[in-house]
This record gives C-alpha cells, structure tokens and sequence, in this order.
C-alpha cells in the first residue's frame, strides 16, 4: 500500500534522530521522522512520578554540541540548560568527600584535606586532559575516512588531522598517543595517589560499558568525556524542564523547518530495490517512499531488523552480529520527601549536591563491580551516578520533595540465573541500601520510585540489550572502525540508507554530534548527485 512520499524519512525520534532531521529540513528537504513510541525523544523523555518529573533515562545533557544549539535555534525554541558550579560529589566511607568544581583551582583547593600531593597535580592534570580533548573534539567533528579505498576528500581530512596533531607539540603529540590506549586506572594512577581521587576520575573512563578501570582503552573514553569545557570534573548540565525539555525544543527546530514528526508508527523494514533504498515499510503495512534513509536506531537494528539477510550478505551479517553492545546499567528513579544528608564531609551542603553524585570510592571498587559482569551477575556493590536535579530546577517537584535519577552500573542485560522481569525490583533494593550507606536515613524519604532494567531499556527505548551508547565506546569500535570498517562514514551497505545514532562516529551521550555529522554527509551526497545530473 503505497504512501507518500517525502526526500528523506529519518527512523526513530530520538535526539540523534531530530538532530539529522532538523539540519535536512533546513536544508530544503521534505523531511518525515517515523517514531515507534507515542512521544518523540527517546532517552530524554521525562516522565511523571508521584507528582513529580523525573528523567526516564538519560539525566544529563551537557555534552550537547554548541554549534547544535546554535545551528537550530534551540534556546529560541525554549532550551535552557543550568550548568551548576560543581561537577560532581563523591562521598567516601571513611568519612571524606572528593568535590570536583568547574574551577580547576578550586578542586584543587578542596583536594588538599585529602592529600597535598594530589592537590599539587590536579591543575596541571586538567590543562592536559584538555589539551588531549581538544584533538578528540576535532576527531569528533570530522568524518572518518574509508581506510580501504581513501578518496582525495579523506587524504585532506587526513591532513587536518595531522596539523591538528602538529598545533599540539611534540610533548602534546606523544602524551595523546600514549594515553589513548590505557587503562584509565593507570592515566589517573600514575599522576594521583588517593584512591578516593582516582575512583571519582576514573569512573567516567567506564560509564555505561561493559568494562573496569584496568581494561584497556577507557582511558580514551574518560577523555571524549572531557571534550568542550568538560576537562578533568567532567560535564555536569540539566535541561530546565528536565531532558524532556531538550526533547521538545528539537521537536519545535524541526517543526520550524518544516519537517514532520509521526509518533505511534512503527518501521518493519527498509524498501531496497537492486542495490538502493527508496523507503520504508510500517507494521500496518503502508509503503512511503523516500531517497533517502536515515536509521536513528542501533546498528545491529537496523542492518538486522531493517534489511533483508540475502541484501547484506553472511559476511556483513556475521560482522554486525558480532558488533559489541552488552548492556550494563539500569535506571532507577526515586521521588524523595526531602534532601538526602550524606555523612561525608560536605554531604550536608546543598550546592555540593547540585552536581554528578558517585558512589565509585575506589579504583578496586570499581573493578570488583565489573567482575560480577562477567559471569552474569550484579554486583552488590555497583558504581552509582545520581543526581538530584529539582535542586537545580525546583519546577521539577512539589515544594518540599525532590527528584533523585540514578544510573546503577554493572547490571548485565544477559542474567546467569534468574530473568529481569522477575529481578527487577531487587535494583532498586540495590540502589537505595548502597545509597543508606552514604546517606542515612535516605530509604525513609522514598515516596516513591520506578525501576529501569537493561531489558526495559531495551523493549521501552528501544536500545538493543539495553546499551545507552548504541555500542561499546572501546577503541575497537570507535572512529573508523564505528560501527564497522568500511561503513563508519554514515552510509550503510545499501545505496541511499545512512546511520545517524549513537552507533555511528563520534558514539554516544547526549551531544546531536552523529546526527549532525550523519546529516552533512547525507546533504553532500545530495549535493553531488545533483550535481551529477545536471
């Protein structure tokens, strides 16, 4: 049953997904998003508990693209981000408390209580943090090159990335080379001495993946997690409203250019005639028809789910089924009566609580909750990042109660005994008597809370065993090897069908950056067919 047709039809409306759409309506293209669920947003959806708004998913948005923000006008459309002073709390058992400040010097400050010598390297550790960053926020911004059959437009992209290299020195050059490889235990370790310190940094090296502080390369995932003004602390951003908010500025930027969004519509395979896409097919069964196909979803979704086995071939099916995505963390949220007190230094003081909250007291803690992963197990000790973001926007909650959102790391999608359906209340046991510890008293002020496993994040979001980056972030699968060699540049195996999720270069987190990239190379296409043809 055919449909209508349209220049470019972008599958799913999450913020990648709008993004793409955004800067393709606003190029000229009719553009359409297709979403599965009864909302656009994915990830950022915030939704109503107890009264209250709490984020389903994603908590913070401070990695999102200036150039983003600027390009589709989204504070005109009613973004307002609230970037807080400090970056994140990290209370320990003993007592003492690691504060990271968006100020260099005044963490450094603070670290001294802890131990002089750290307070001595954290500035200097931060200028180098950046320095390293800034080559990864390049590195970001570009499209990788096809390392099998490199054109002229990638041997200049090469060059850029050489002079970008050069502009750093020597020093500068060898430093990012070295580091992008480790551990992020050894990057902090060889320049830290209290584990408290190097637990609060290194957790960042292992969010939301199937990995420890020793294994190899997070130290260039806690370093893409230091691109813009992030530096060593880290990002730390809520969005007024709540990440909903964001959802619904991107919704308005593609309204404005003309773009429409369908909620309730469900894709069930991509149309593919000889080697071209031309459109997509819904459950219901209507055909609409488009040159042009952009996947928001992951890349094992989309090449699997979307494509015919026989249009791929065994060699790209095996590849793709083969594509690292082990999902590892859970949501919890919680509406609480009041503001936790944490016992540890600090823990009473409200704006030390306006950031990221850590539960990552040490390099071996770390680990430790990694290798319950391995065997299919949950840690009774998992790293937690909290925040409690009605601090910041009291729109959130009633007066007189807060929102507290929490990412439990280390709870495999795939469980060695047992079903999530079945354990999923036992994470938020989990979370709330790991927090008691911390912030006593803290289960007394639960009124209420909803619980996220890897398996809902998988069925209610869409995220293929549940991992919030569409793909491990490891050096494997990063820049021209993401999502595979060979198809790292947007474009699928089939004419016509790009990839603009957080599978494809530069992965995920809340920055627009693969839709955006995704959108450049879709419009360049465009541009040379056109050109072609004339």
């Amino acid at each position: 049953m055919a449909g209508e047709r349209y220049d470019a039809i972008v599958i799913g409306a999450g913020h990648n997904g709008l993004v793409t759409a955004a800067y393709l309506a606003r190029a000229g293209l009719r553009s359409l998003v297709l979403e599965r669920r009864d909302a656009p947003g994915g990830a950022l959806a915030t939704v109503e508990l107890a009264g209250a708004k709490v984020p389903a998913a994603a908590h913070t948005v401070g990695r999102l693209r200036r150039s983003v923000v600027q390009d589709l006008r989204l504070t005109e459309h009613g973004f307002r981000p609230i970037t807080p002073a400090v970056r994140a709390f990290a209370p320990q058992p003993d007592g003492r408390s690691v504060t990271l400040w968006s100020d260099p010097e005044r963490t450094a400050k603070g670290l001294r209580a802890i131990s002089p010598a750290d307070a001595d390297a954290f500035v200097a550790f931060d200028r180098r943090v950046r320095a390293v960053a800034s080559f990864l926020a390049h590195i970001g911004v570009a499209t990788p090159p096809h390392l099998k059959s490199p054109s002229a437009k990638d041997a200049v992209a090469g060059y850029n990335l050489g002079r970008a290299l050069r502009t750093m020195g020597a020093r500068g050059r060898r430093e990012t080379l070295r580091v992008l490889p480790m551990a992020v235990a050894d990057l902090v370790g060889e320049v830290f001495e209290a584990d408290a310190v190097r637990g609060a940094l290194a957790s960042r090296g292992v969010m939301h993946a199937a990995v420890g502080p020793w294994s190899s390369g997070t130290a260039s995932m806690f370093l893409a997690g230091s691109v813009g003004d992030a530096g060593a602390a880290g990002e730390t951003t809520f969005a007024r409203g709540g990440p909903g908010a964001l959802a619904a500025a991107l919704v308005a930027a593609v309204r404005s250019f003309r773009g429409e969004i369908r909620t309730g519509t469900d894709v069930a395979r991509v149309l593919v005639s000889g080697d071209r896409a031309h459109g997509v097919a819904l459950t219901t069964g209507e055909e609409i028809e488009a040159p042009i196909v952009a996947s928001n979803a992951d890349p094992k979704r989309t090449l699997l789910g979307f494509l015919d086995p026989v249009t791929l071939g065994p060699n790209l099916v095996w590849r793709t089924g083969n594509y690292r995505m082990p999902g590892v963390t859970s949501k919890v949220n919680l509406v609480l009566s009041g503001v936790p007190r944490f016992a540890a230094q600090g823990g009473d003081d409200p704006e030390r609580l306006l950031g990221r909250i850590l539960i990552a007291p040490g390099i071996d803690y770390l680990e430790r909750g990694f290798d319950a992963t391995k065997y299919g197990r949950v840690s009774d000790e998992p790293f937690l990042e909290a925040t409690i973001p009605s601090l910041a926007d009291p729109s959130l909650a009633p007066q007189g109660t807060h929102v507290m959102s929490i990412v439990l790391q280390w709870s495999p999608y795939r469980l060695r005994e047992g079903d999530w359906d079945s354990e999923r209340d036992g994470l938020g046991d989990l979370a709330v008597k790991t927090l008691e510890q911390y912030a006593p008293g803290i289960s007394d002020l639960v009124v209420e809370r909803n619980v996220l496993s890897p398996l809902d994040l998988e069925r209610d979001y869409g995220l293929t065993e549940g991992h919030a980056l569409h793909g491990e972030p490891t050096l494997d699968q990063f820049y021209a090897w993401r999502p595979l060699l060979g198809h790292a540049r947007y474009r699928m195996p089939v004419r016509g069908l790009y990839l603009c999720g957080a599978g494809a270069h530069p992965g995920g987190g809340i920055t627009g950056g693969p839709g955006a990239n995704a959108a450049r190379e879709i419009l360049a296409d465009r541009k040379g067919r056109s050109s072609r043809g004339s």
